[in-house]
């Protein structure tokens, strides 16, 4: 079940006046046709929506702000496992394209997947690299979702060193879903910059065993290969994730290093289903849900 379009619209009209827990159990019903149970979750979108209410901490916002969340990474992992910033900017219009190098990656450091991806800065359209970049400094996830480590984060503009395999010439994502400093599963998205083809996702379990599971995006045909370094992301995916109920650690492969790419919260928000939904069920029992915090929705 796709929450439709009036609903859309009938939940941003009312985005600041409902409070979260009226706001995430209208969604929820639109979106999977059957009420929230708060009470007693038990799927991971359930979980996902009483983590947004109940586990709200002031750490969870610089691990999701692109560019203070490299500090918190470097200084656990190392510094060479992060991606250079080349310049953070409050403005499009501050940013001199004069200094940058012919090749970047701009993004902002709140939004997902808003990229604007450089490989040649001569043919670079700043005109719609300004339109897409002004439309996500925009977009707020605590409105939009009622993802809170998000509320209160300053919209800015960075700019990353370009990276890219120099055998494939792409760049998959490999994304790891972990509880509390252990690796479940992970997925590998594949086809993101292939404006020809629909992203894929490829879900694995810890042990790297394909997984007869989809969420959000169709498998690819044929499954990609396994990252070089599994063991060494899984294990930069444990330390980063301690002490954290659930998270989503990604991670890059380029040329023989792992980069880290970002920290997720709340996959998909919590609004996507598991095919078949029995996954939905099974992420949901990795999850054990802390005590409610001091600073908790009532």
């Amino acid at each position: 079940m796709n929450i439709s379009e009036s609903q859309k619209n009938f939940l941003k009209k009312l985005s600041k006046i409902l409070p979260d827990r009226v706001y995430l159990k209208i969604k929820y019903r639109a979106q999977f046709g059957r009420n929230l149970n708060l009470k007693n979750p038990q799927t991971f979108n359930e979980k996902l929506q009483w983590l947004k209410l109940y586990n709200c901490k002031p750490e969870y916002s610089n691990m999701v702000d692109k560019y203070e969340a490299k500090k918190v990474v470097s200084s656990i992992i190392g510094q060479e496992h992060v991606i250079p910033t080349i310049g953070v900017w409050d403005k499009f219009d501050d940013i001199d394209f004069d200094k940058l190098p012919d090749q970047f990656v701009l993004k902002c450091t709140h939004d997902c997947g808003g990229l604007v991806i450089c490989r040649d800065k001569k043919q670079l359209d700043k005109t719609a690299a300004k339109h897409k970049i002004e439309k996500c400094l925009k977009r707020n996830y605590y409105w939009q979702d009622r993802e809170r480590p998000y509320k209160f984060l300053k919209p800015r503009i960075i700019a990353e060193t370009y990276i890219e395999d120099n055998k494939s010439g792409q760049l998959p994502d490999y994304k790891f879903f972990c509880f509390d400093g252990v690796v479940r599963a992970f997925f590998i998205a594949t086809d993101r910059q292939n404006h020809e083809e629909e992203t894929k996702f490829d879900f694995f379990d810890a042990d790297g065993n394909h997984l007869d599971v989809r969420n959000g995006h169709p498998n690819a045909n044929p499954c990609p290969e396994l990252p070089k370094e599994l063991e060494l992301m899984k294990k930069f995916a444990s330390v980063l994730s301690k002490g954290i109920p659930q998270v989503r650690i990604d991670f890059y492969e380029c040329n023989g290093m792992v980069y880290f790419g970002e920290m997720t919260f709340f996959h998909w928000s919590g609004f996507v289903p598991f095919d078949p939904e029995e996954w939905d069920y099974k992420f949901g029992e990795w999850i054990t849900l802390p005590q409610k915090n001091s600073k908790s929705v009532k």
